[in-house]
């Protein structure tokens, strides 16, 4: 077996072992759901960039980069727009201080649109954790040059992931995410010039890969390249906006203050980490070329660990390979619990046991959690494209979610009726068109759009439509039904 996977083994027993003795102070449902609303800055960031910074960026956008070049940018790009949208909201949200997105959704909207904007959440984030599984599978099988295969591996990765969830909530995770984010960081600075003095350089890759790699919008990338580049972003943005993972981080913050002072480095921090990987990806690309076939979707997705093993110093590459585990192992954590506290909080609590002990709250979402942990595994055995994987999670819930989520934070003329209409027809939009897609000729949905335009844009348009129309259409919210988000200034 490869010394790589040793490595990587180890550390994942450590972390086993410290998690475990997190988990002795998980005593409350607020413990296990937002780490007892102690986290401070230092750890607050960490936590945001692995919440982040998963196999979306590692393996997705090293498959987009593969065949996209430096256009695959704009994947990342909407996320850093989103995380300055998000900056203006992060006190308010900390301040409001619940444990869930759909807390939000039902003061503003009522109970009908939390129990949907639940749905909605679940089926997107154990989506997000299957293809954490499938990155896992990839990192080992590449790590232990193929002896350990691809759905071994995902075996293996899924196991940790759901362990270490199950054993302490946001507590396991936070804390996890502090040694995780340190060596992604320093993973990322110390590759680049390696990987690229050994592809050559900038002229060496400009001469083996087509001008399209270097462009703004690659013009060999889907039906209409704009479009779906312009698709990417949005998709990005609007899942970062709203994504209750990041929520849940904000609610677990000490103060309003610790919170805005996290955006602010997660911000830098994700820019930097994501801008490398495209990097590492786009020079790796040159010099793999050959030996990847990318008519097979998710074989793009292994190009930067490829570069891991052969192409930067065994230190660096075991450091590489340990970041893009680390980024898979903490990502997995943050989106299977974020999704069983949906469950825990907006249905459980909200509709069959308001009155429930909090030791029954902690068992019952630690059961949960190894439920949808193994919906999550078989999802993952059927993926072909973790490119193609994420690009459906985000948009389901960006264009359910986020509209309804935004506008109940800052726009005061958002009505009940608006913000359900919003959630109902953003969900129901995305479903049909995605079935639509796998129902058309392949000629008639490339890249899995239908007539080559893809499902965010007529989704967004029927879930934002729906918002602002209604909500016109409708009676104003009382002044009392917005206090809590637009409190009078004295």
């Amino acid at each position: 077996m490869s010394t790589y996977l040793y490595i990587i083994l180890a550390y994942l027993l450590v972390l086993t072992g410290f998690n475990f003795y997190r988990a002795r102070r998980v005593k409350s449902q607020e413990d296990f759901m937002v780490a007892g609303r102690k986290l401070k800055t230092s750890v607050m960031v960490f936590t945001l960039i692995c919440t982040w910074i998963g196999s979306g960026t590692f393996i997705a956008g090293a498959e987009f980069a593969s065949k996209a070049g430096f256009s695959a940018l704009w994947l990342a790009a909407g996320a850093w727009v989103g995380i300055i949208v998000i900056y203006f909201l992060a006190g308010k949200i900390q301040t409001f201080g619940q444990y869930t997105i759909g807390d939000i959704l039902e003061v503003r909207y009522g109970p009908v649109a939390r129990l949907f904007g639940a749905f909605a959440l679940i089926i997107s984030f154990t989506v997000i954790v299957s293809y954490q599984f499938v990155a896992g599978g990839f990192i080992l099988n590449v790590a232990t040059d193929g002896a350990i295969p691809d759905s071994v591996g995902t075996i293996i990765a899924a196991t940790f992931v759901i362990l270490f969830t199950a054993l302490g909530g946001m507590i396991a995770i936070a804390y996890t995410d502090l040694p995780n984010g340190i060596i992604i960081g320093l993973a990322c600075l110390l590759s680049v010039p390696f990987v690229y003095l050994a592809a050559g350089g900038f002229a060496e890759a400009t001469q083996v890969l087509d001008a399209g790699y270097f462009a703004v919008v690659n013009e060999q990338f889907g039906a209409h390249p704009a479009l779906k580049v312009g698709g990417y972003f949005l998709a990005t943005m609007l899942l970062l906006m709203g994504v209750q993972s990041v929520y849940q981080k904000f609610y677990s913050a000490k103060t309003p203050k610790d919170a805005k002072k996290a955006v602010i480095l997660w911000t830098i921090g994700t820019v930097f980490v994501e801008t490398v990987v495209v990097i590492v990806a786009v020079f790796a690309y040159s010099k793999f070329k050959g030996q990847i076939d990318l008519t097979i979707p998710k074989e793009g997705g292994k190009v930067v660990l490829m570069a891991a093993k052969s192409m930067v110093p065994w230190p660096v590459g075991v450091l590489l390979l340990g970041a893009a585990c680390a980024v898979v192992i903490s990502t997995g954590m943050n989106y299977l619990l974020s999704p069983t506290t949906t469950i825990m909080r907006d249905i459980y609590q909200r509709f069959v046991k308001k009155e429930a002990s909090q030791s029954t709250m902690v068992a019952l979402q630690k059961v949960f959690v190894v439920l949808l942990g193994v919906i999550a595994f078989f999802l993952a055995i059927r993926a072909t494209s973790v490119l193609g994987m994420a690009f459906f999670a985000y948009t389901i819930y960006g264009v359910a979610i986020t509209p309804a989520l935004i506008a109940a934070l800052a726009w005061k003329r958002a009505t009940k009726a608006g913000g359900l209409a919003s959630i109902i027809s953003g969900t129901v939009a995305c479903v049909v068109l995605k079935v639509l897609a796998e129902v058309l000729p392949p000629d008639k949905a490339p890249e899995g759009d239908p007539w080559g335009i893809p499902i965010i844009y007529p989704a967004l348009i029927i879930s934002l439509g729906s918002l602002i129309v209604v909500s016109l259409l409708t009676k104003k919210p009382k002044p009392e039904e917005l206090e809590k988000f637009f409190p009078e200034k004295k």
